[in-house]
């Protein structure tokens, strides 16, 4: 009789070299973006895969954290961030690929209560907001997160930041702000207008005049040493087909 034992354990090492041969013949997009960003790109890069023999890994949170992590070197290869600044951080530090840097997209900034706690508000600087509610107001990190920063310097032109500073919860992104605000852990929250959107747990009270705070622009680049196909991915984040995925959760695309 025939050992078939070597030939069954040839064939089954085999399988295993193809296997791994194909994994690695399937490239990887690593995408940093926005917090505010998370559903539209997961909608974006579903469909971007299943067109494409790529794997896209994703990393959402706060603009500033996802640049530190950048700048120490994490490997991402596409940046979306919420802000100028952040982008304008790693362009300085030579982390971006020269000439990439996109600004794709705009968005409004908004006030929003919990769903069954709704407050009536009037968006002008003779009304007083800070006797208008008990409790907390929650947005990201005035100093460093995007969507605080845009709300400090509304509520500074409205002239209610120092009533309300003290009773302020900074957090890490917006989407744990509008989280807060869900829960009813903070009776107001500061979010963009595409993250209460949404959401069926809030309700939007006012919307801050575009002229209170710096424009709402979310710039995409290439991180330097980004792959071809990274760059092809990029590429098609400027398309039609996904600039309508962007409009669709309430994104302003804006034109060159």
């Amino acid at each position: 009789m025939f050992d078939v034992k070597p030939s069954l354990r040839s064939l089954m090492l085999l399988s295993g070299v193809l296997y791994a041969q194909a994994s690695l013949a399937t490239e990887q997009i690593t995408l940093y973006a926005a917090a505010s960003l998370t559903n539209a790109l997961t909608e974006i890069t579903k469909h971007y895969q299943t067109n494409h023999d790529v794997v896209i890994k994703t990393s959402f949170a706060g603009s500033s954290t996802l640049a530190k992590q950048i700048e120490a070197g994490a490997p991402a290869q596409v940046f979306a961030s919420a802000d100028v600044q952040w982008m304008d951080y790693l362009q300085k530090r030579n982390k971006l690929q020269s000439n990439s840097r996109k600004e794709l997209l705009g968005n409004s900034l908004v006030l929003i209560t919990p769903k069954n706690k709704t407050i009536s508000v009037n968006m002008d600087k003779s009304f007083d907001l800070a006797n208008a509610f008990t409790g907390k107001i929650c947005t990201g990190d005035t100093a460093s997160v995007p969507v605080g920063i845009y709300a400090k310097q509304a509520l500074q032109n409205l002239g209610w930041w120092r009533n309300l500073e003290k009773r302020l919860v900074a957090t890490e992104d917006v989407r744990t702000a509008l989280a807060f605000v869900e829960r009813g852990e903070c009776a107001l929250g500061i979010v963009y207008e595409t993250d209460a959107k949404i959401s069926d747990k809030v309700t939007i009270v006012g919307r801050f005049a575009s002229q209170s705070h710096q424009k709402i622009v979310y710039p995409f680049a290439l991180v330097a040493g980004a792959s071809a196909t990274s760059a092809e991915f990029f590429h098609y984040l400027q398309s039609d087909t996904a600039q309508a995925v962007f409009s669709k959760y309430g994104f302003v695309v804006l034109k060159p």
